[in-house]
């Protein structure tokens, strides 16, 4: 079985797969969405991921293969002691060198952070090209892939969770609200005029940036959406026309089976 594992700065996301067999495709077993460890040591984090398997009565000895998608530096010394001491496993770091049969494009390809990478290989498997990822997490990426399966680049915005706070921190009379879609659009008290002020500000930003690329693109350009807010946003947006939140575990998955057999060479 594959553990696939996207480190994100505030949430990281644990995908179980049944790698697919001559006669039928992958299956995500359990998936698990906790806050990214800042302090936690090889030990703790190990001791909760013993946790986690046994809360669904999963063993752990079942895993023989580890992909990891990490955009914090610091935790990834950690996480390869982590599968190395628990799993016995060298993990999958998607990084420079690694096979994921995107082509990078940018002026900076190295400067690519991997969960933009791994998202843009699953939704060209699943979507094909021209297609447009919307991520959603502590930051909002938009990443581009061309009709060939080419990683052109994108744009990154500040996340809704990141304005929200943002408003709270600098306005003293405001005070911190849940963020969901709102039932109208004229507020008549200060909870509600925040919330139509950051689900509607947010979806415009959202479809006001994807409306200027697919006029770049074309008509026939998919979009797609993932992360921890993708269902809010996407369900008041016009332009996002699916919505993954297993996109980012899927790349994951693809790109290990890709490096499967360098994967053996090397003794994981």
């Amino acid at each position: 079985m594959l553990l696939a594992i996207d480190v994100g700065n505030t949430n990281t996301v644990l995908g179980l797969y049944k790698l697919a067999s001559s006669t039928g495709e992958a299956e995500l077993v359990a998936n698990w969405r906790i806050t990214t460890p800042s302090r936690q040591t090889t030990d703790e984090f190990g001791v909760m991921l013993r946790s986690l398997f046994g809360l669904r009565g999963l063993d752990m000895t079942a895993v023989d293969g580890i992909a990891i998608a990490s955009v914090v530096p610091p935790l990834d010394s950690m996480l390869r002691q982590v599968c190395e001491v628990y799993f016995k496993i060298k993990p999958l770091m998607i990084e420079p060198g690694v096979k994921t049969g995107l082509p990078v494009l940018t002026d900076n390809p190295s400067d690519a952070g991997a969960d933009r990478i791994v998202d843009c290989v699953a939704a060209f498997e699943k979507f094909g090209g021209p297609c447009i990822v919307v991520d959603m997490g502590t930051a909002t990426t938009f990443d581009v892939v061309s009709k060939k399966g080419e990683f052109l680049g994108g744009a990154i915005a500040p996340g809704l969770g990141i304005s929200a706070e943002a408003l709270f921190a600098r306005a003293a009379r405001l005070s911190r609200v849940d963020i969901k879609k709102p039932t109208k659009v004229i507020g008549t008290g200060t909870v509600d005029n925040m919330q139509i002020g950051l689900y509607y500000g947010y979806i415009g930003l959202v479809d006001g940036i994807l409306e200027r690329m697919i006029a770049e693109l074309g008509p026939e350009t998919k979009t797609v959406a993932t992360g921890g807010l993708a269902k809010l946003i996407a369900s008041g947006s016009k332009y996002i026309g699916a919505v993954d939140e297993m996109l980012t575990l899927t790349g994951l998955r693809i790109i290990y089976e890709r490096n499967l057999e360098r994967q053996k060479k090397r003794g994981a």
